[in-house]
């Protein structure tokens, strides 16, 4: 990039010794003081509310998981069916829905389908959940099911709030960039017939 092009000062680095510190930089322009103001301040916030979005989202996602845990204890049961059917032996598969039956408390006898092993003869045990209906259903979530639920939003949380924060970050530097070369690209026209004048004396 040549000077016509560049926003920022140009030229050697001076030496180590002989540098202006960064808030005294009589060179600095007023965008890069509000850039590095607002870069701390985005630092700050992002350091404070990328955990705090996290740990809130992932209690609130963990503590909505266990009352839907505790709710499933609650509905759903474990009773011991007896297959009605032989089940196809299949190497391809761990489980194969087969038809089973079962004698409820009331005395009635009732059927449906779970996942048995294949294979199976038609008269094994198979341990099966129902519901309060007697409907066939899957097992109660877990209070594992739940801390994985807490963990994966609450990391989900954390991950938009940095991706936010760069968006926020890459959008302002843009912006400022653009105006810096809008500057420089005024500054130079109004320096450019008087610095080409010098070479035509």
């Amino acid at each position: 990039m040549n000077a016509h092009e560049s926003p920022y000062p140009s030229g050697p680095p001076l030496p180590h010794d002989a540098r202006t510190p960064a808030r005294g930089n009589p060179l600095r322009r007023p965008s890069d003081r509000f850039e590095w103001w607002f870069r701390l301040l985005l630092m700050a916030l992002l350091a404070v509310g990328l955990p705090l979005a996290a740990y809130s989202a992932g209690t609130a996602a963990y503590e909505s998981a266990m009352r839907a845990v505790r709710a499933q204890a609650a509905e759903r049961h474990q009773i011991t069916a007896r297959l009605a059917e032989d089940v196809v032996r299949d190497t391809t598969v761990a489980k194969r829905a087969a038809k089973v039956r079962w004698t409820d408390a009331d005395g009635a006898v009732r059927t449906g389908s779970a996942l048995v092993k294949p294979g199976s003869a038609k008269g094994s045990a198979v341990r099966v959940w129902v519901d309060r209906d007697g409907t066939v259903t899957s097992p109660p979530a877990t209070a594992l099911n739940a801390r994985t639920t807490g963990w994966v939003t609450g990391g989900a949380a954390a991950l938009g709030v940095g991706l936010g924060a760069y968006g926020v970050w890459a959008g302002t530097r843009l912006l400022l960039d653009r105006g810096r070369y809008a500057r420089w690209e005024a500054e130079w026209e109004r320096a450019e017939p008087l610095w080409s004048a010098r070479f035509r004396r």
